[in-house]
């Protein structure tokens, strides 16, 4: 098991905002356009084949902040050398006097081209507040993945609530894959918005439609997570709200029907919930050979409770919680990611908190000892815990998270929003060609192993065709 590590990321560098952002203010451009090889970093049509717009569109983060900036970043490459650069992003209609509340992008999916960026804001408009969704897409030939032309592009829609988190979701409509942008508010409902192809622009549209496990919400939902089951045509829908309660559906995509349902009720608001793979125990006597059904859990983070974790929901439901130790010494939970940060291919989980602390945990699935270990044989529930593997300070509160590649090196950093502004960490170099050499040199021990005993197996084939003859 081992004892506490330290943080193995290492801050390569910091941007102050001018104002504050929020736990919805991140979103990450995953495209292959601002790294290498990209000496402008803004996807536009003049580019290369190595940072060209293509389908990937841009590379970056985009962070918004409450007093109606929103900011790219992005690594570019000047005199032979990477160096962070931010700049602001002028979007149309977003007043002076707005604040923003969320911020979303996709690219959408093939075979449509072009990058979305939605942005929820709050009007004051004196007596009463207005809220808005911006929704900016362009369509113009060449222009489909050019972030300031894609600003300059707006599809402004007046809401009649307040709004929450923005999150985008792929469904199939027919036989055809559809990114769509799924809103919460204080209604309280989930509210779709969907292209329309022959019009340009987005709608909204019934959630039902597309999304039955969304309906008759209890209360204000704080996050949504929405995971595609690769191969299965099914995928799990979680959500957390204001009043603590917690629904997990797994839903038939094809035919819309909610299969499984499950729910439980905490004691204060959920401030995220994702839903993951665990690694499952070869010895977990509820595989029964259904491996496809196994590991698929979910994070629960609360901004006054310990933060759980529900496992193997496709089997056990909510029934088999693990909680993560600590988690409310450092006040509330505001962000978390569930990512792979030391290359062993099982994930950790990453949460940070209002009280300035990254936390990292680590599943250990023979960890369970005493009491825990005779509580898991006796209810046939695989023995595995998590245990604090390390954590890191910071100089304010954390708001929110994304692990990207944003230096197209293949290796993933670390953004992390602050109060106080932007940090990006990243890999230590020297740890992770350590890490490479020393799976080489397992691959390489693999592959003699493999070729001696093939050499073997044709030697006794050959003994055996000899004694024949």
């Amino acid at each position: 098991m081992g004892g506490r590590r330290g943080c193995p990321l290492l801050e390569d560098s910091f941007t102050r905002l001018a104002s504050q952002s929020n736990v919805y203010g991140l979103a990450a451009l995953a495209g292959g356009g601002a790294g290498r090889g990209d000496p402008e970093g803004e996807g536009g049509p003049e580019q290369g084949p190595e940072g060209g717009a293509g389908p990937e569109g841009p590379r970056g983060l985009l962070v918004a902040t409450l007093k109606g900036k929103v900011i790219y970043f992005r690594y570019q490459d000047l005199r032979q050398k990477l160096r962070p650069v931010a700049r602001e992003l002028q979007f149309t209609y977003i007043p002076v006097d707005a604040e923003i509340v969320s911020i979303d992008s996709f690219s959408k999916s093939p075979p449509k081209r072009g990058l979305v960026v939605g942005i929820t804001f709050i009007k004051d408009s004196g007596d009463k507040a207005s809220p808005f969704l911006n929704i900016y897409c362009d369509y113009e030939p060449g222009s489909e993945y050019n972030l300031d032309s894609i600003a300059q592009s707006c599809l402004n829609l007046e809401l009649q609530f307040t709004p929450f988190q923005l999150y985008h979701a792929e469904v199939h409509v027919g036989d055809q894959p559809e990114t769509v942008f799924l809103l919460s508010g204080n209604d309280p409902c989930i509210h779709l918005y969907k292209e329309n192809k022959g019009l340009h622009q987005f709608e909204e549209q019934p959630v039902q439609n597309l999304f039955p496990e969304l309906q008759e919400l209890p209360s204000n939902v704080l996050w949504l997570d929405v995971c595609n089951i690769p191969g299965s045509g099914r995928r799990l829908t979680a959500f957390g709200c204001q009043s603590g309660y917690v629904r997990v559906a797994q839903v038939e995509q094809a035919s819309r029907e909610v299969l499984q349902s499950w729910s439980v009720q905490q004691d204060g608001p959920i401030s995220k919930v994702l839903v993951f793979r665990l690694p499952s125990s070869e010895s977990d006597p509820t595989q029964n050979g259904n491996g496809g059904d196994q590991g698929y859990s979910v994070l629960v983070t609360s901004t006054i409770e310990l933060s759980v974790v529900y496992r193997n929901i496709l089997t056990h439901g909510l029934a088999d919680q693990l909680t993560l130790p600590a988690s409310d010494q450092h006040d509330s939970v505001l962000c978390a990611l569930v990512t792979d940060v030391d290359f062993d291919g099982a994930p950790e989980i990453l949460l940070g908190t209002y009280g300035q602390e990254l936390l990292c945990y680590k599943y250990w699935s023979w960890g369970a000892t005493g009491a825990g270990a005779a509580e898991a044989e006796g209810s046939s529930l695989p023995a595995g815990e998590f245990h604090l593997l390390w954590k890191r300070s910071f100089p304010s509160p954390l708001l929110s998270m994304e692990y990207a590649d944003l230096t197209c090196d293949g290796l993933c950093e670390l953004a992390v929003v602050c109060l106080k502004g932007l940090h990006v960490l990243q890999h230590s170099l020297k740890q992770t060609a350590q890490c490479l050499l020393e799976r080489l040199r397992q691959e390489a021990a693999r592959r003699a192993n493999h070729s001696r005993v093939s050499q073997r197996v044709r030697d006794a084939n050959a003994e055996g065709e000899a004694a024949e003859v």
